[in-house]
Parts: structure tokens; sequence; C-alpha cells
């Protein structure tokens, strides 16, 4: 249960810290450790309540308290502990953004590694289903998917009301939920001989001219039009750019299934050929907030003492962040032949956690002629949470509240930092307004 305070504060103000993930330790996956460190965490959260807005995990465990015969946690039963990790998706968002209970603080919560752990332990237990495998392998559905021929025969089926039931026996698809589409021409073919002069580029703050493309599973098959666009913007601004030679998943799918062990191979992979961009004097960036954040902070949790994890943890970057960096040293471009109206703009989870401030708003700010909207707050998607049947209508029940706020903007334009957030409320408000990229957008302001 909790441990008495010790200061003379009820709840910590101090900048959040985070711990390393000890999950090499056998005791991380020991049930009745893990159960002892969930009720006394549970215990916390239950005095607190802060977090019951944030995603469903915390109106999950309420419920069970309140339903219970003490109306403590010691009155639920931990064989439903389980219902609760089922509904965390590891945002983060509760750790850095509203408990007052995470170290410094004497209490240590630590909410998501808590919930990591119990998923991590259930995995090693066997008890991750093929399903959950085969979506959370999203380098290998995508080859697939991406082949020429396969392809038009994926996204057909994909839109197919028989194919849609199949999938739903299979691997328990919500047959409403919106798939994603595959394109043959992906990013890493249409870009395969991306060459700009590195010799002229300039250091700016931590930023040094020069960004290597971490294409990204997602975006390489199914928005490789993302990738076009950031390095068109980044080449416009002077920052020289190339793809990285080789890469493969960041690892955030299998990370969310507890699957560490595939995120230790997937690491072993990316990680030395990102390390060695960085070492040859390039940054790296990616279009997706969870990539850029699986090499910013969850590696880095799991591998605090390998050199190569940390040197990339230094020197990736949301693309926002990093325009932003150039623009305060006066070397980002602000001739634009395009006003973008009103644009209403999602920050997604992955990118809020990442402490750099609202980047993206502020960078299409500067264009003339442009309002934004920002909208803080869960999409519902997450992965494979926004397409399971399992949680398909709780994902869109927490996508209601920021489809009410982008339908109230009345916007010329809606974006969000993560293409599948953003298809993901688009396709609650019926593609009115269709989802953009913030990307194509600033794209779109400078001409080019």
């Amino acid at each position: 249960m909790a441990e008495p305070i010790t200061g003379a504060r009820e709840g910590g103000i101090d900048a959040p810290t985070r711990h390393p993930l000890d999950w090499k330790n056998p005791e991380f996956y020991d049930q009745a450790a893990l159960e002892a460190e969930m009720e006394r965490v549970f215990h916390i959260c239950h005095g607190c309540r802060r977090c019951v807005s944030l995603c469903n995990a915390f109106p999950t465990l309420f419920d069970l308290i309140d339903e219970s015969s003490t109306m403590e946690v010691d009155g639920v039963a931990k064989t439903d502990y389980v219902k609760v990790v089922e509904q965390c998706y590891l945002c983060d968002l509760c750790y850095q953004t509203k408990c007052p209970y995470v170290p410094p603080h004497p209490w240590n919560v630590d909410f998501p590694h808590v919930m990591l752990r119990a998923k991590a332990a259930a995995h090693k237990r066997g008890e991750t289903t093929l399903a959950a495998k085969i979506l959370s392998s999203t380098t290998a559905v995508g080859k697939l998917a991406s082949i020429p021929i396969i392809v038009d025969v994926v996204n057909a089926s994909n839109r197919a009301k028989p194919t849609r039931a199949l999938l739903d026996k299979a691997l328990g698809v919500h047959p409403d939920a919106r798939l994603p589409v595959y394109h043959s021409d992906t990013a890493r073919r249409r870009m395969k001989h991306l060459d700009s002069d590195a010799a002229a580029t300039q250091s700016a703050g931590r930023t040094r001219g020069k960004v290597a493309l971490f294409a990204t599973c997602y975006c390489n098959v199914s928005l490789p039009q993302a990738v076009e666009d950031l390095a068109a913007v980044f080449g416009h601004n002077g920052i020289a750019i190339k793809l990285i030679e080789r890469e493969v998943c960041c690892g955030m799918p299998k990370l969310e299934l507890g699957d560490l062990d595939s995120v230790a191979k997937y690491k072993e992979i990316n990680i030395p050929v990102l390390a060695a961009a960085v070492r040859d004097g390039w940054d790296i960036s990616a279009a997706i907030p969870s990539c850029v954040l699986m090499f910013k902070q969850e590696l880095p949790l799991m591998f605090p003492d390998d050199e190569d994890v940390q040197l990339v943890k230094r020197h990736i970057f949301d693309p926002f962040e990093y325009l932003w960096q150039r623009h305060q040293a006066g070397l980002l471009r602000t001739e634009f032949a395009n006003a973008l109206g009103k644009v209403a703009w999602h920050a997604p989870c992955h990118q809020r956690v990442q402490n750099i401030g609202p980047k993206t708003r502020d960078v299409l700010a500067l264009v003339p002629g442009t309002k934004v909207t920002a909208i803080e707050r869960c999409s519902g998607h997450d992965g494979t949470y926004g397409v399971k049947k399992a949680t398909y209508a709780i994902s869109r029940k927490i996508a209601k509240a920021v489809e009410t706020r982008i339908a109230q903007a009345a916007p010329d334009h809606f974006a969000s930092d993560c293409p599948m957030a953003a298809s993901h409320l688009a396709h609650g408000l019926g593609d009115h307004p269709a989802a953009e990229s913030p990307i194509g957008l600033l794209r779109h302001a400078y001409g080019i």
C-alpha cells in the first residue's frame, strides 16, 4: 500500500523524472510482486482520481473499486486487474501531465510502467494471442500488403464487407474500423535517389542542418506523401535530407503488446544504423510522433547503458520541433505563397509527452492568413486499439470529444501530426473535413 509522505507537500511539483525499465530483472515478471505493486499504485490512484478523463483505464479501475464490497482496492479481485491493463495503451499522459506522485515524489508512481510490466508478464506467460502478434507485426504486414498486384487485392478486400467479416473472425478487427490504404510505390521507392547537398548546411541550436529520415513502417507503405512533404519542406529551408539506409519497425507496436524481446530485436537492427548516421553528422527525424518517442524515450529507458541508444536519443527530433529551432535562429523561410485559413490541429499524445510544446501550432501560425485551433486530447486510436473489435466502441467514444471540437471550429483544414489519429478522427466525421498532415499543409503554404 502507499508509503507515508515524508515531505511538507502532499503532491509533488517538481519536474517528473523517469526511472529505467528494469525489464531484465526476473522479479519484473514475478506475478506476486507485480500484483503487490499494482495494488499499491491503484490505491494511490483511487485516492486521487485526477486522470479519470484521460483514457478508459482509469474509469475501469474506479468502477471496479466502487462496485466492490469494500469500495476500496482490497475489495477488487486481483484477477480483475487485467481489465485495467487491457485499457491502457501506454500513452504516458498520466505520468507527464496529471499525476502529482511521479518521481521524485517519494510515492514513486509510474502507472504506465506498471501497466507495461503487467503486459510484459502476460506475454512472457504466453498469453498473447496470434491475432495480436500479427496486428503488431507492422513491418511484415506492410511488406506483404505493398507488393504490386497484391496491394490492389488488399485495399479492395479492406473495403469489402465479406472480407471484413473474415478479418473480424480471424483477427478481431472491427468491421467498421478504418484500415490503412497500402501503396506499392512506397516512400522508400519514391525517394531512393534522394540526395541533397550536405556541404552548405548551417547549424542552429541543437540542430545541425542535416537530417536523415526514418521513413517508418506506416508512412512508408500507407502514407508515402508525408515523407515526401517532409523532405520537400526541410529541403526548402536549406536542410540537407537523406533516407536512413535501412530500417524496420521502431518497436512501438510490440512495446504496447508487452513483447519486449521483439522490441530488443528491432533495436539491434535500427540503432546501429541510426547511431552511425548521427556520428556522420546527421540528425534524425520521422513523420510519426510514436516513432520519434520510441527512440527519444522508450528505448533509452529500456537500455539506459547503451551508448548508441543514448546518442540517438540526443539527436532525434519531431519535425516541427526541428523547424522551430531553425526559426529561432533565423534560418526558417517565412515567405509563404498560400494562406491556410482556419486550421483545426490535433496534438497527438505521443507528441505531447515529448515535452516540446505545441511547435506544430507555432510554425503553422507563422503563415499569414492562418488561425490554428489546437485540440490537445486523445483521439482514442493508438495503433490497434482503434481497430480491434474489443475496444473499437470505446475508441470511438474517446474520439467523440475531439471530433466535436473539430466540427465546432468549422476549419478549412483539419490535421494531426499522427496520421493514424487523423484518419480515425476523420472517419468519425465522415471525412468532413478530410484528414491532412501538418507538414503537407506547410508545404502547401510554401507553394512548393
